[in-house]
């Protein structure tokens, strides 16, 4: 799944490449992935982006397109979606239905791009709106944690009570915004800290190291993707992990084999050493099949 640093490399390379350009053609191959219809999706063509910015996940191309003000591109990857980016873009017929393409989007220069959703479960959403706060999922959004706001104290503010597994509250978008499965797996791995830490019970060392840990993992991971087009993007991610998707490989801290514990469609990797005082967390997965 892109996850804030992915989607901030995607930010970065279309606020380079695209910034400027007049859309020609939106065609629309997923409809059921179109989650709005005022303003219709075919009003930015016409338009220039002006600007492109991300919301947590989402991100936001805006274009001048309307005469009654901007008119914002608004899309999220979810879990198997993706940006393929065309110098030139491909002049194919694109059959709805029969194509992993969601959405194309070409531009003046004859380059474009399109939203590919990978696998039968299709969650991809993208949204034509005139403001960012008309995408329910945008309106909803926690703080972002690498926002100059987002200083050690409102973390703590946030944890204040919350007798919920740090892993999840990390996830949850409403509360940060942009962390998910895997950048989850890499801060409490840097914190040193159990992903079944209850938030509220969290001293104030645990929440020092866990800030901390915050802000490095994806001030790096931002970095390490600056600059990359999209085609690297997600090699970049998985050289970048410490233990996620690294099941079975030494933790590159203390050399310990690195665990998974599964749930139903996905799974967290952690190193019992540095993060669970030796203890090996119950996989529930195995724990059924055994009994």
């Amino acid at each position: 799944m892109p996850e804030m640093p992915e989607v901030q490399g995607l930010v970065d390379f279309l606020r380079g490449r695209a910034t400027g350009l007049t859309v020609t053609k939106v065609s629309v191959a997923n409809i059921a992935a179109l989650k709005t219809y005022d303003p219709p999706i075919d009003a930015f063509v016409g338009g220039s982006v002006t600007a492109v910015t991300r919301h947590g996940k989402f991100i936001d191309l805006t274009t001048d397109a309307a005469s009654t003000g901007p008119v914002h591109l608004i899309f999220h990857l979810a879990k198997a979606g993706w940006l393929r980016w065309y110098e030139q873009l491909p002049t194919t017929v694109i059959r709805p239905g029969k194509t992993p393409i969601a959405l194309r989007v070409a531009f003046d220069d004859g380059s474009g791009f399109d939203l590919t959703e990978a696998g039968t479960k299709k969650s991809l959403a993208y949204y034509a709106a005139r403001s960012p706060a008309d995408v329910p999922g945008i309106a909803r959004l926690g703080p972002d944690p690498l926002d100059a706001t987002f200083t050690r104290a409102a973390l703590a503010a946030l944890l204040a009570g919350r007798r919920t597994q740090i892993k999840g509250v990390l996830r949850d978008q409403s509360i940060v915004a942009g962390i998910g499965n895997a950048y989850s797996d890499e801060i409490l791995h840097a914190a040193k800290m159990s992903p079944y830490a209850l938030a509220a019970t969290l001293s104030d060392e645990n929440i020092d190291r866990l800030y901390a840990a915050t802000r490095d993992t994806l001030t790096e991971a931002v970095t390490a993707a600056s600059g990359k087009p999209p085609a690297d993007l997600k090699d970049a991610k998985r050289r970048g992990m410490a233990v996620h998707g690294r099941r079975g490989q030494a933790c590159p801290v203390c050399g310990d084999e690195v665990r998974s514990v599964f749930f139903a469609d996905n799974s967290l990797e952690y190193c019992a050493t540095c993060q669970t005082g030796g203890k090996v967390l119950a996989d529930r997965r195995l724990s059924r099949l055994l009994k």
